[in-house]
């Protein structure tokens, strides 16, 4: 039978063979998810399966689609179990897929990949696309495809470079040079120019035999100090965001390519010095009125307010932060310029579109406010019905028609000027080439914004801390209300995401306050006021059963404070009467309990303080208050208030005489399940945890992200750091290496912020003088010297130290701008104690330390500006304004290449990719090398940054 329809013409095809060296655990396959329906459309269910082939000691993921000739796609490869739900990505740019002109019907293309490791995408981030590494506009060009020469000797190798270059200095040339003829024989000026395609890609055709590609990674330097810190000529009392500029400038001078701030969030809780504390947000979305300069807030400020404005600048300029009165002054002459010209502002276009674009947070925000003078609370609870925040309660506080309606404006006023402000220093920065770092705390106060607008994400009856470490033996209890994930991954963790795209607004870098949390947070009851008695959330409890299972059965006895007369008398000695009659009930003989009114720890506070009978140890209330604390703390389980057939094993039980007294098996088992809960169960539990989490803040801007892993690590950690290219932050007295009490600064992984001491500990200086053992052993250790180490933290002493941490293989040295000046003398005439910003271990701690020395005199300084960046040069480190020259065209130094190998037939020459890092200290040109043959595809990365190339495959 005929066919009755026309003729179909046949289809111009080539099949796509991918290749993927990857090992997985048992139960995990890989997939390609794609922009094409060949690909799936970017539904991974749908995406094209590999099959695992083993080539020597290597496991090849393979796949093969048939596509047409003139196929382009994007495409990642993803990790799924049985049900192909996904455990895991690919992170950094969407692989890009451009076919050569020339592929013809029936031919056969390799595509050889790398996993590509998040770490290779740090440089698309926007601390360096954006700032340092900034391109021009010319330089961003329409993708287009390069065309294949088909000419080929039977033994040549066509190879198409791919090359990433986000480091690209503007008017530069991408030239790849080599010993071959093909590529300049070292020339640049002769060697292989590629034609730019756009999204810093870069490409080109060339016929190769062999080559090999070494490289250097890039590293770079910074300086931390708090925004409340800096002191300038222009500021009133405190730093604020537009004396950046000056600590922009002086970045510069000095080779650093970053300034680390501190968080710059509103912290107005309680209206007191306490909201010093800058980790405490009242709002994770506005920023703190504290930073506003009110001389710029108008160009037309009357005369008395000038005079007003000297008179403060004057009374405010201290040693330290006098942070009530500074803010109040700040918000009263806001108020009066704010008077004067409200009308001007609020109806001018600028405002109008910044009010649009933030009104999601900044009306309620400014409701907020209102209503906590006007209650003369932050505790939202008070409010009677405004306590429960709803859209239509809203819009009647902020509505025109009201009495306080300027007082609503004039909240949205100063957030814009702040907003202004920071958004200038942040353009400036930007245009000197230095990344400003911001930091995104882990809480948000229980009195918050946000706990008041979203209470559903957050665990209202829990506060965050973290369990006893090198900062505190007690543990820390920070007060922030626990979040409630599930709640969040609703809506795909939305407030997340709004927190990191205003952060991007101004910042292109930042650091994950206690990055820990992600994986698991420490987490205490809303009655503690240590951090001792808490347990990770989520964990996998000890259950009924399984003590049961073990011989443990009584669980009153192990949950419950273990006090006995013997232990009172020998906490309390002859006192121990007072204290039990006062405090405790005898339920059995000499076996006592606590009474209703204090079993916990807020209310032992509580009665110390207010009890009739509080004469009787008025001159040792701390001391009854820590041994009141010990006696509660006397558990080795805790009861989850929740379901009581779960159970935690309380932190250090074996410190405990409830433990002692136990008999050896309970001991032994106890033993055994404490190092199962905090050191092996919960591993698994925790890594997927952060992998729901962590990949959605980085998802949800282009900043290049840092987390602070100080603290007791879980073994997951650093392995999802590095999945998800999350650098890592590396202090020298806090190794992570459980045998060493010093780091060793040489040792880092480049995927690191090395640094000498942070805002949450010492000063490098107070450090060295604070314990004469511990210096003598740093001094015999990390110095290598017998001899007897000063008393005195001299500069000579400063230089090795910090000159380690330059030489280190860190990405980022980053230094707290106190450690740097103690290169010189004469900025060590304070106490050394004076320059600690925090102490971890006092949750009441006022931060308000204040540079000596305003920005303007650190300018005039040539001679600690030049010291520092004489060691930022001779570490190879990168600064801004560093010249590539040597070359009649100027040379980028590329971060990435992917090195595609494409034939024209059916039996063609498969694509590669590779990975190189140009050498940041060769003036002139790539170092690429022939003298080795191509490498077999199973060996592994031969250093950070580059791999070694597959065998040369023929075409025949």
């Amino acid at each position: 039978m005929a066919n009755s329809g026309p003729a179909k013409k046949s289809l111009n095809t080539v099949t796509l063979l991918f290749k993927l060296p990857y090992y997985t655990h048992w139960g995990q396959s890989l997939l390609i998810a794609g922009s094409e329906p060949a690909l799936g459309s970017w539904n991974v269910k749908q995406g094209l399966s590999l099959s695992p082939v083993h080539q020597d000691n290597e496991l090849i993921w393979c796949g093969r689609v048939a596509v047409a000739a003139s196929f382009t796609c994007e495409y990642k490869y993803y990790v799924v179990d049985d049900n192909k739900n996904v455990l895991r990505w690919e992170t950094g740019e969407k692989r890009k897929l451009v076919l050569p002109e020339g592929v013809q019907e029936g031919d056969l293309i390799e595509i050889r990949d790398w996993w590509q490791d998040a770490s290779e995408a740090l440089f698309l981030r926007s601390a360096f696309k954006n700032v340092v590494f900034n391109a021009t506009e010319d330089a961003k060009k329409e993708s287009q495809s390069v065309s294949l020469n088909k000419s080929l000797d039977l033994e040549d190798i066509v190879v198409q470079f791919v090359i990433s270059c986000p480091r690209l200095l503007p008017g530069s040339t991408v030239v790849v040079t080599g010993s071959n003829p093909q590529l300049g024989r070292w020339q640049a000026q002769n060697g292989l120019k590629l034609s730019n395609v756009g999204d810093s890609l870069w490409k080109g055709n060339c016929v190769l035999r062999k080559s090999e590609f070494p490289g250097a990674p890039w590293r770079g330097a910074g300086v931390a100090v708090p925004m409340f810190s800096i002191r300038s000529d222009e500021d009133l009392g405190v730093g604020e965001f537009l004396d950046l500029k000056l600590l922009v400038d002086w970045a510069v001078n000095s080779g650093f390519h970053l300034v680390q701030l501190l968080p710059i969030n509103d912290t107005s809780v309680h209206g007191m010095w306490w909201d010093s504390y800058p980790y405490s947000s009242l709002s994770v979305f506005a920023l703190h009125p504290l930073y506003l300069r009110v001389q710029a807030l108008s160009d037309a400020i009357p005369a008395d307010v000038k005079e007003e404005i000297q008179q403060a600048k004057k009374q405010l300029d201290k040693k330290d932060v006098d942070y009530e009165a500074t803010l109040s002054t700040k918000l009263s002459i806001a108020r009066k310029i704010f008077n004067l010209e409200k009308d001007k502002v609020l109806n001018s276009s600028s405002f109008k579109q910044f009010l649009s674009e933030n009104e999601e947070w900044l009306k309620p925000y400014a409701a907020f406010c209102f209503l906590r003078d006007f209650f003369e609370t932050s505790d939202h609870s008070q409010w009677g019905r405004f306590s429960q925040f709803s859209k239509e309660k809203l819009e009647k506080l902020i509505s025109e028609g009201t009495l306080h309606h300027d007082v609503i404006r004039f909240h949205y006023y100063v957030q814009y000027h702040l907003y202004t402000q920071l958004s200038d220093a942040a353009a400036y920065a930007r245009k000197k080439k230095v990344i400003l770092k911001g930091d995104l705390p882990i809480g948000v106060d229980r009195n918050s914004v946000d706990t008041w607008v979203y209470p559903n994400l957050f665990r209202m009856n829990t506060a965050t801390g973290a369990p006893p470490d090198y900062f505190d033996k007690n543990g820390q209890n920070w007060g922030f209300p626990t979040y409630n994930w599930e709640e969040m991954s609703k809506d795909n963790y939305g407030w997340w995401r709004a927190r990191l795209t205003q952060m991007s607004k101004y910042f292109t870098a930042y650091r994950i306050d206690h990055i820990l949390g992600f994986f698991r947070i420490w987490e205490l009851p809303d009655h503690a006021a240590t951090g001792l008695v808490g347990k990770f959330r989520p964990s996998i409890p000890l259950s009924q059963e399984e003590l049961l299972n073990e011989g443990l059965w009584d669980f009153n006895r192990m949950s419950q404070p273990y006090i006995r007369q013997a232990i009172l008398e020998e906490k309390f000695g002859s006192f121990w009467s007072v204290i039990a009659a006062n405090f405790l009930n005898e339920y059995q003989k000499q076996c006592y309990e606590f009474k209703e009114d204090c079993n916990t720890e807020k209310k032992i506070i509580a009665k110390i303080k207010t009890s009739p009978e509080k004469s009787l140890w008025l001159e040792k209330e701390d001391s009854i208050r820590r041994s009141l604390f010990d006696l509660l703390q006397n558990i080795v389980l805790i009861r989850d208030p929740e379901d009581s057939t779960k159970f935690y094993p309380r932190f250090n039980l074996e410190d405990t005489s409830s433990f002692r007294d136990l008999d050896e098996h309970s001991k032994n088992v106890l033993r055994r399940l404490y190092y199962d809960y905090y050191f092996a169960r919960q591993e698994d539990l925790w890594r997927q945890n952060a992998l729901k989490t962590l990949p959605v803040l980085l998802n949800s801007s282009d900043m290049l992200a840092c987390g602070e892993d100080l603290g007791l690590i879980p073994a997951c950690v650093h392995p999802v750091m590095q999945e998800l290219g999350l650098i890592g932050l590396r202090i020298q007295r806090m190794p992570s290496e459980p045998d060493l009490e010093f780091g060793i600064p040489s040792q880092y992984s480049y995927m690191t912020v090395c640094a000498p001491s942070c805002h949450d500990c010492s000063t490098l200086r107070a450090w060295w003088e604070e314990d004469e053992g511990r210096r003598s052993r740093f001094y015999k250790t990390v110095v290598g010297s017998d001899e007897e180490p000063p008393s005195r933290c001299t500069p000579e002493v400063v230089h090795f130290i910090v000159q380690q941490h330059f030489d280190s293989p860190s990405m980022w040295a980053i230094f707290p701008l106190q450690d740097l000046l103690a290169l010189k003398d004469k900025y060590t005439t304070r106490p050394a104690p004076e320059e600690t910003i925090n102490d971890p271990t006092n949750p009441k701690h006022y931060w308000r330390f204040r540079v000596h020395v305003t920005l303007e005199s650190l300018l005039d300084d040539k001679g600690i500006q030049a010291t520092i960046k004489n060691l930022v040069t001779s570490s190879g480190r990168s600064f801004p304004g560093k010249k590539v020259e040597g070359a009649e065209e100027s040379v980028e130094k590329l971060s990435k290449v992917q090195l595609n190998e494409l034939g024209g037939d059916s039996s063609t020459t498969p694509p590669l990719n590779l990975e190189l890092e140009w050498d940041e200290d060769e003036e002139s040109e790539f170092l690429l090398s022939s003298t080795s043959p191509f490498l077999p595809p199973s060996l592994p990365p031969l250093g950070l940054g580059w791999v070694a190339l597959a065998p040369g495959l023929r075409h025949s």
